[in-house]
């Protein structure tokens, strides 16, 4: 339950991401009547209470949803609320008029949150009359299942709003990282994206599959790191002499791959095979069966971490 129980939280933009973002508030909120969402789409409350509960599974307990308030006025859904949220679309003149006319009418320490996957926050608070507010909370997707987010401060954000937030989502079990610079991508994309251009370079090379090389991701690297990351699992490989131990046994192999590593870009012509074949193999992917098992991997290690400790 919210550890404040008078927090208003006010919800910018009901897309994807929003509404992920509303099914994990209002698990929290004392009453869904504490949630705003201000969305610009005419049908917007149509839009919510329809979409809203695709984001809970069969064994959830959905909340009374028609008690949120979708509001058609920016300065009704921000005036009142602790914290605003935007999950807009990634472009940048937009974000900044918002954020501009947000500060109009939010309250002075109220806390103002970007979602955005890639625009820093220094770029999107420079019509602010205080640009120490704002900051990127990058979650990932879907973010009511996830604990990752990222906190991403411009060079103006201020140390105190950085606390808060932190302090916000680790009471509520999730896990904010302060990522310390602002960097394209932010660190979780930038990890997930180098992946992937290396198994688009594996494939479009005749080596594997798509659907092959996604079961060697799911049957390997992918169990393990749910519970160790790259350093830990490699820090581990390395045995008594742990991540130096790693590298003085196969350094040489770790460079021949790094020198060999695929070097595709965008617009290569690697497009039309890679996305056929993910096509072929998936169709159109089932994202509820991918959050029930995903959930559960994150609640059998909670459960094995919570048993390490008794």
């Amino acid at each position: 339950m919210e550890p404040n129980p008078d927090l208003k939280i006010t919800l910018i933009g009901a897309g994807t991401i929003g509404l992920s973002f509303a099914a994990f508030h209002l698990n929290h909120l004392p009453s869904p009547s504490h949630l705003t969402i201000f969305d610009t789409r005419p049908d917007a409350a149509r839009h919510v209470f329809e979409n809203l509960p695709k984001f809970y599974s069969s064994s959830d307990t959905l909340p009374n949803l028609f008690e949120i308030k979708v509001v058609d006025s920016l300065e009704d859904a921000v005036k009142d609320a602790d914290i605003i949220q935007e999950s807009g679309p990634e472009n940048l003149p937009f974000k900044q008029e918002l954020w501009r006319e947000v500060e109009k009418y939010a309250k002075k320490d109220g806390l103002l949150w970007s979602s955005t996957s890639g625009i820093p926050a220094s770029q999107q608070c420079q019509d602010m009359v205080d640009r120490s507010r704002l900051l990127v909370v990058h979650p990932y997707n879907p973010p009511h299942i996830m604990p990752l987010l990222e906190l991403v401060p411009s060079p103006s954000t201020s140390a105190t709003v950085i606390e808060r937030t932190r302090d916000f989502w680790a009471k509520r079990g999730r896990v904010p990282i302060h990522i310390k610079k602002e960097v394209t991508g932010f660190v979780a994309n930038r990890l997930a994206f180098a992946l992937l251009r290396e198994s688009i370079h594996l494939v479009n090379e005749g080596v594997v599959t798509v659907k092959e090389l996604d079961e060697i991701v799911q049957s390997s690297m992918g169990p393990r790191w749910a519970v160790a990351g790259p350093f830990k699992s490699y820090h581990a490989g390395g045995g008594p002499g742990g991540l130096e131990g790693f590298f003085a046994n196969i350094g040489g192999t770790v460079q021949d791959c790094w020198t060999d590593s695929g070097q595709v870009n965008v617009g290569d012509g690697w497009e039309g095979k890679v996305f056929s074949e993910a096509k072929e193999a998936y169709g159109v992917v089932d994202t509820a069966e991918r959050d029930t098992i995903t959930r559960r991997v994150l609640e059998v290690i909670d459960e094995e971490k919570a048993n390490k400790k008794v």
